[in-house]
């Protein structure tokens, strides 16, 4: 499967009468954006703010961030089962609004949203500090509950971000890059002296708001499967969990994957990268053990010499990170883990809730737990005072400047656990 991505770069965002790309200038109407949004009955009131780089905005609850793309050539559309028909995506061609990304906000609190800051020290931590963001804050009607509301504000985002997709059908890209996964068997062909390697994607999935879609499906009622890495770049994964905001995959990080990216650089040069196998993360142990024996299984059945394995969260699914990697290995598969930290703020503690001999190729993205004081900034976009409730925060930590004191996992993106940052440890 070939795709290219014809990139379109953005490097500012605009209030206009007409919504529409201009000299790498994203312009936007605001009142159709907040008409867009209000279409969904569970929704009464929206908001359309812009926040650039180096502004002085904070930007929190943080739910989800999305990349504007869409689908020009080839099967589908983009955000396959969910926005376009079902259908097979990842070939063809699709253009990406490089530089913009559309952000959802509002008083949705399950404890798990982050903050992103656009200036100052928590701009280091985060990717989005550097994108020019439309941010939209979206309000429920009365009586809606928590996971319909969550549902509403996904949706909301996977709209806007299609719409403004739109708008860059018709220009041509300023890059074009391109992708290609051949099938299985011709691959192993192709590059019989390489190493074959496999991605094994983990997704979060362990209830209620900690939910991740394939093709529109709740990935807790999944088995184990194989895709092409090309149709995670036409939105075939998407984001929809509150798993704490350093760890968390919004959708622009499935668009971006920088696992799948790195791997694409090294296909044909000193691996053959072969494909990506999905999984979930389970609650129960019965479906842990399920879930890992048919990655193994999987990865065992196409021959492949070595995977990397990257997971989304911590505790729980640290078992199942263990679980695959451990059943990896004994079928004589190399492989290396990606994750992130919880070592305490002094970094003392043990890293992960599990461990394994097996796993001794590891990937860090940083400690969690470690505590940064954020500088007031001059203005809020969405709501403050959730600040101290959202994981990564407790009472008391900002005091009467305005100067906020919260671990590192408050931030969006600030460990990721597919190397989407800039942190990681190192053993001397």
């Amino acid at each position: 499967m070939k795709l290219e991505l014809g990139n379109i770069i953005i490097n500012d965002i605009q209030f206009g009468e007409k919504s529409r790309v201009e000299n790498s200038t994203l312009y936007v109407n605001k009142a159709e954006i907040e008409a867009l949004i209000l279409e969904d009955e569970h929704l009464t009131e929206a908001t359309v703010d812009i926040a650039r780089p180096g502004e002085s905005i904070r930007i929190t609850p943080v739910k989800d961030v999305l990349e504007p793309r869409v689908k020009v050539t080839g099967n589908g559309g983009i955000f396959p089962g969910v926005i376009s028909k079902v259908d097979t995506v990842g070939s063809g061609r699709t253009h990406v609004l490089k530089g913009a990304a559309v952000v959802t906000t509002g008083r949705i609190v399950g404890f798990q949203e982050g903050i992103i800051d656009m200036t100052g020290k928590g701009a280091e931590y985060t990717p989005f500090s550097k994108t020019n963001n439309l941010v939209l804050a979206c309000y429920k009607a009365d009586g809606v509950v928590a996971h319909v509301y969550e549902k509403a504000v996904r949706m909301a985002g996977l709209k806007i971000a299609s719409y403004l997709g739109e708008l860059s059908r018709d220009i041509e890209p300023d890059t074009i890059d391109t992708y290609e996964t051949l099938p299985l068997i011709e691959s192993c062909r192709k590059y019989p002296e390489l190493p074959t390697v496999a991605y094994v994607q983990m997704l979060q999935s362990q209830g209620l708001l900690h939910d991740t879609y394939v093709y529109g499906v709740d990935a807790k009622q999944i088995v184990p499967t194989m895709i092409y890495p090309t149709e995670i770049m036409d939105g075939a994964i998407i984001s929809g969990n509150c798993v704490s905001a350093c760890d968390k995959n919004t959708t622009y990080h499935h668009l971006n994957n920088c696992v799948v990216h790195d791997l694409f650089k090294r296909h044909g040069k000193d691996i053959n990268f072969v494909g990506v196998i999905i999984t979930n993360e389970n609650v129960y142990l019965a479906d842990k053990e399920r879930s890992s024996n048919w990655t193994a299984k999987i990865a065992e059945y196409i021959g492949v010499d070595g995977v990397v394995i990257s997971q989304e969260g911590f505790g729980n699914p640290d078992t199942d990170l263990i679980m695959n990697c451990k059943k990896i290995e004994e079928k004589g598969i190399d492989t290396v883990i990606i994750t992130d930290e919880y070592a305490g703020r002094d970094g003392g503690s043990q890293s992960l809730a599990d461990a394994d001999e097996r796993a001794n190729a590891v990937v860090t993205g940083g400690n969690a737990n470690e505590l940064i004081t954020l500088a007031p900034m001059d203005r809020i976009i969405g709501h403050i005072e959730y600040v101290d409730r959202i994981a990564g925060g407790f009472n008391g930590n900002m005091d009467e400047e305005g100067n906020l004191t919260i671990e590192l996992q408050a931030i969006i993106g600030a460990t990721n656990e597919l190397g989407f940052n800039k942190l990681t440890a190192r053993e001397y």
